[in-house]
């Protein structure tokens, strides 16, 4: 598929792990290198610099802190969605659960999403993988059928964030470019 406008297609990475250095991050960073590749605009929102609150803490959303309506903002503007979570005790990230809790149907409804899971252990993180799925589908989106999931993680990436395995970075770049070709195709009409 040829690359497209950059102006047309803005692509989103929501990073579930708060923690410095996280292989979450560095996963979702070479998705989104992927989607870059093909002419997406792109932009990772490291949910470690917004000040949200917890979904329910507040009745009134008028309420709120200003970064959950700029979160909001960001990932409705963006035609693909990126999440990236570690798996904890077999599923997603309590961080990235409340931040998509703190999201409504307009965010997600028809956007194409494409997920990455990390994993300490060997059975990478498919638990995690498919409970995002089952809340992609929940949220109206379309979550797209290739998924990546990255075991071992702690010994997967080099000191600069980038994957030891060729193959395994090139299905996570894939993940970020048919993010980007699918939310191209949903919104060429």
């Amino acid at each position: 598929m040829p690359n497209i406008d950059s102006q047309t297609i803005y692509v989103v990475g929501l990073c579930g792990s708060l923690r410095q250095g996280s292989t979450t991050h560095a996963a979702l960073t070479i998705a989104l290198a992927g989607a870059r590749e093909v002419g997406a605009e792109v932009e990772l929102l490291d949910l470690s610099e917004y000040q949200l609150i917890f979904h329910g803490a507040i009745a009134d959303e008028s309420e709120y802190p200003a970064d959950v309506f700029k979160l909001r903002e960001k990932v409705k503007r963006a035609h693909g969605i990126l999440l990236g979570t570690p798996e904890y005790h077999g599923s997603f990230s309590g961080v990235l659960k409340n931040a998509l809790d703190l999201m409504r149907y307009e965010e997600f409804e028809n956007k194409v999403v494409g997920l990455i899971g990390v994993s300490g252990g060997r059975m990478g993180a498919g638990n995690a993988l498919s409970m995002l799925r089952t809340v992609g589908a929940t949220l109206r989106a379309l979550v797209i059928p290739n998924d990546v999931s990255i075991p071992h993680a702690s010994e997967a990436f080099d000191e600069n964030g980038n994957l030891h395995d060729p193959d395994l970075a090139a299905r996570v770049k894939a993940v970020g470019r048919q993010v980007t070709q699918f939310a191209a195709l949903c919104n060429s009409g």
